[in-house]
């Protein structure tokens, strides 16, 4: 054997052992102490401790994606934008010596109310942006949320990851209730904005007759934004389920838009009275009854207990619906 070989062994094996030496057994590892259990460890040698926020840093990752992009940006800044325009349109109208009520004498609920105080430009403007302009956004980031995924070739590579479709879909869902509480909260800080800085503000008339603080006040307003966005749940799992069905963004955020257009116009139908009750949008203005003293919490809970069932009901067809589709397809 060469000297370049027995070098090679003696790195590999250790240094020869000497004629007649009787061969030894290799060193064992020392077992693991009595009592302390097996490593807690991955498929992939990482420790369990570091599960958590793996997982979390799914969610942290796709809330960052959805609250960067300019769509959304832009979504936000119109909803910022109404309560700026319906305070402009108010200031305007009584500095002509005309009041905000139309010659009819039915204006919109809490818009005469906003010249006495300038609180009331939340309750207005979550009033006029909840049946139309908060329900469409929402249907926007919803809709868009799985198929834009699909569309762009994204998605088997976020399965890959591993993100497993559930914990994928959960994280899809909770971008599209995470949007719904910013762009209620978008509106309300705006109007508040607004209606401080074009209006007086004190204590607040109820609907009852009765006054409250503005302190309050101002209490009642951050729980009928709570309730608001609670409201829009049912459009975020209509449309994340419609975005499950389909690979085009456009055709899911479309889809999800008319849907909302088309059970709002059946809710208005009289002869329809039967089904009302079961439609998502029926009892969307109740938060009205959190300025009433004392409160009427009957269509609230009936209004919460209806996203509720939506959330239920489309996000498991999303589950069933995404756990077998076909990605590569």
């Amino acid at each position: 054997m060469s000297q370049a070989e027995t070098s090679r062994q003696e790195t590999q094996q250790g240094p020869a052992a000497p004629p007649g030496a009787v061969p030894q057994e290799p060193a064992r590892q020392d077992p693991a102490p009595r009592g302390a259990g097996p490593r807690q460890s991955g498929g992939s040698g990482e420790p369990r401790a570091l599960y958590p926020r793996r997982q979390l840093g799914l969610f942290r990752s796709e809330l960052t994606i959805t609250f960067r992009r300019w769509r959304t940006l832009a979504l936000l800044a119109v909803l910022a934008a109404v309560p700026v325009l319906i305070g402009i349109a108010v200031k305007l109208e009584t500095d002509h010596g005309s009041t905000a009520r139309d010659p009819s004498g039915n204006g919109p609920a809490f818009l005469t109310d906003i010249t006495n105080n300038g609180l009331f430009l939340v309750f207005a403007a979550l009033a006029a942006t909840l049946p139309v302009f908060l329900p469409m956004a929402i249907g926007v980031i919803a809709g868009d949320s799985v198929a834009a995924e699909a569309s762009a070739g994204t998605l088997r590579y976020l399965l890959v990851a591993p993100a497993g479709r559930t914990r994928l879909l959960l994280a899809k869902f909770v971008c599209a209730v995470a949007f719904c509480l910013a762009a209620t909260l978008t509106v309300a800080a705006s109007a508040l904005a607004v209606g401080a800085l074009l209006f007086p503000l004190g204590d607040v008339t109820t609907i009852s007759g009765t006054q409250i603080s503005f302190t309050d006040g101002l209490g009642r307003a951050a729980l009928i934004s709570a309730v608001v966005a609670a409201s829009l749940i049912g459009v975020a799992a209509v449309g994340l389920f419609v975005s499950t069905l389909t690979s085009s963004g456009i055709a899911a955020m479309a889809t999800t838009v008319g849907l909302v257009i088309t059970v709002q116009i059946l809710d208005g139908i009289p002869q329809l009275h039967a089904i009302q009750p079961y439609l998502f949008p029926h009892y969307w203005l109740s938060f009205a009854d959190l300025l009433r003293a004392p409160v009427y919490w009957d269509e609230i809970v009936k209004n919460l207990g209806l996203q509720g069932l939506y959330a239920v009901v489309f996000g498991s067809a999303a589950w069933a619906r995404f756990t077998t589709k076909d990605i590569a397809a």
